[in-house]
């Protein structure tokens, strides 16, 4: 009786345990991930194998992050290994249902060259004395083709490629994936895994797949088919193939008639070219605009109205001009107003390709600082029909505030004689209300020599001045031209000059008399008594050039000796003489 219990109850707990089985077999898990080993540098796509995956589930890899996942049965996913991920060893984990599993150490990522990654130590392969040959497998495409002549839209069609090994090992876990910007796939995403291909053998890949868009006017398409795959060791080889597909012209679709567009006959003003009759433009300054009008249009502007400075019409009503005239006053004119006439001006009619040049007569405000500034131009007109047209456009004007200065002697000059030093008391003034900043101050000639003929101005405040003491030494009696030149930049940093022409008389060089008693004073009947002019000594013109620095009289003076009397004639007093009892000598009578 208790061999009959026993037997019982050990027949009851292998029932329980063949009942617990397979609740454990429906647990989450992960069973395998093939491939095993990926390259990284094309996408890859990875199949988890396990138990009790739901719909929701999703495949991470390990220091990455999730990876796009596809659910394809309770037993399966697919996930997509992004391109470029750092070679090693990761783990994979799949969520689902709010619980996780993972499978340590179950995909390799290696590069294209790379020695393969090998995650668990294998036993090595017995040593042989024989050497073996160089192989590997090496994937090629053979043919590939299509369901049907054409690719249509709206009707799915299969892509089939054969691939052939040429190497001359087995390619182990070969897949291909499709893609095409194109096309799209369908059912498994543009992933086949053929599996396993011997040397020398064939198989096909197939992928379904449709057009994304209706394609007018191409006759074929491109599509790409990347291979994975690895040899025997567990090193990863790829390729990529590029197919060409072709495409029904027609696309089963009926080419709509292009509308021949109808030419819209109007009229378009445009300046093409503008002026000013002052250039550069000053604050304070008066100057006509000229501005060069063409029509661009096809047919005839109407009765042209231009607004300087911006402006609109009276408005209309069904293409006929409505009273309430032209609106030219909105413009701005703090800047700029016209001058001479109102800012609004009658052009008449304007045939298309014409042009036509108009002047309008402008001041520039006392207050307007340098800048560019610019002016709004309106052109009003009417087409054919009576319907207002309004053209408006802009221009850019540029003004300035160059220095005034004046250039000038702020001494009166004495004689100026050929072959020696004459002084140039030169002053520069600056004439203008605001400070000027002014460079070099140079003096040039080509009818002498000009020493100490520069100076550095700088700045000079409104009604300063500065002066230079220069010397010229001129060449030759005559006019002489000296050319003053002070170079500034402007207020647009243009290098500009002030330029100013100065003229000078250079007198010839006066000559002293020389005494000759063989001379008669007195036409023949007395002594001599006249002086013949001789050339003045050196001392004696430094000594006329001292006088004329202190305001003397440094002119030339000839001494005035007197006549002698003939021998034996007398000798008369001066009447009212005194004090010192002088005499003048002469001849009596």
């Amino acid at each position: 009786m208790n061999k009959r219990i026993f037997i019982s109850a050990v027949v009851m707990v292998v029932i329980s345990l063949g009942m617990l089985a397979p609740l454990s077999a429906l647990a989450l898990g992960i069973t395998s991930v093939t491939p095993r080993q990926v390259v990284n540098s094309v996408d890859n796509t990875i199949t988890i194998s396990g138990a009790d995956f739901a719909a929701d589930a999703q495949v991470s890899l390990s220091t990455y992050g999730n990876i796009q996942t596809t659910f394809v049965d309770a037993a399966t996913l697919t996930a997509k290994v992004p391109t470029g991920l750092p070679p090693g060893i990761y783990t994979v984990t799949v969520l689902s249902g709010g619980t996780s599993v993972s499978l340590n150490n179950s995909l390799v990522i290696v590069v294209p060259t790379a020695t393969p990654i090998t995650p668990e130590p294998t036993t090595p392969p017995e040593p042989t004395s024989t050497p073996q040959v160089f192989g590997r497998p090496q994937l090629a495409l053979s043919t590939y083709r299509i369901s049907g002549d054409y690719i249509r839209y709206g009707v799915d069609f299969n892509l089939v490629v054969r691939l052939q090994n040429a190497g001359q090992k087995t390619a182990y876990n070969v897949q291909v994936v499709f893609t095409s910007s194109n096309l799209t796939p369908l059912k498994n995403g543009g992933v086949d895994v053929v599996g396993t291909i011997g040397s020398d053998n064939r198989a096909e890949a197939s992928q379904q797949m449709r057009l994304t868009e209706p394609l007018y006017g191409q006759n074929s398409i491109t599509a790409d088919a990347a291979v994975t795959y690895y040899d025997e060791s567990g090193t990863a080889y790829s390729e990529k193939f590029t197919l060409t597909l072709p495409v029904e012209s027609s696309g089963g679709y009926v080419a709509a008639s292009t509308a021949t567009p109808t030419a819209m006959k109007n009229s378009q003003l445009v300046v093409t070219q503008y002026s000013t009759s002052i250039d550069p433009l000053q604050p304070g300054l008066q100057f006509g605009l000229n501005i060069v009008v063409k029509n661009m249009g096809n047919t005839t502007a109407q009765r042209v109205i231009m607004i300087i400075g911006g402006g609109g019409g009276g408005g209309s009503s069904g293409g006929t001009p409505q009273p309430g005239g032209v609106s030219g006053g909105s413009g701005q004119f703090d800047k700029f107003a016209p001058l001479g006439s109102s800012n609004v001006q009658s052009l008449g009619d304007l045939a298309a390709g014409a042009t036509l040049q108009v002047t309008q007569n402008l001041i520039v405000n006392v207050s307007t600082e340098p800048g560019a500034y610019s002016m709004p131009i309106t052109f009003l007109h009417f087409d054919a029909e009576g319907n207002s047209i309004s053209d408006e456009q802009v221009i850019t004007l540029l003004v300035y505030n160059l220095p005034k200065v004046d250039i000038n002697f702020y001494t009166q000059l004495g004689p100026i004689y050929p072959g020696q030093p004459n002084p140039l008391p030169l002053q520069v003034l600056n004439t203008g209300k605001r400070m000027a900043v002014l460079a070099n101050l140079r003096i040039e000639t080509i009818g002498g020599l000009v020493e100490n003929g520069t100076l550095l101005v700088g700045s000079l405040e409104a009604g300063g001045y500065t002066t230079l003491d220069a010397t010229i030494n001129p060449n030759a009696p005559g006019p002489l031209d000296l050319n003053v030149i002070i170079d500034y930049t402007d207020d647009f940093g243009q290098a500009r000059q002030v330029t100013k022409t100065i003229t000078l008389d250079v007198l010839e060089m006066p000559v002293e008399p020389t005494y000759d008693p063989n001379i008669p004073t007195d036409g023949g009947q007395s002594g001599g008594g006249e002086f013949i002019p001789t050339e003045e000594t050196f001392v004696q013109k430094a000594w006329r050039f001292i006088l004329g620095l202190f305001g003397l009289d440094s002119g030339i003076s000839n001494p005035v000796l007197p006549t002698l009397p003939e021998e034996g004639a007398p000798v008369e007093p001066v009447p009212g003489g005194g004090g010192g009892g002088g005499v003048i000598i002469g001849p009596k009578g």
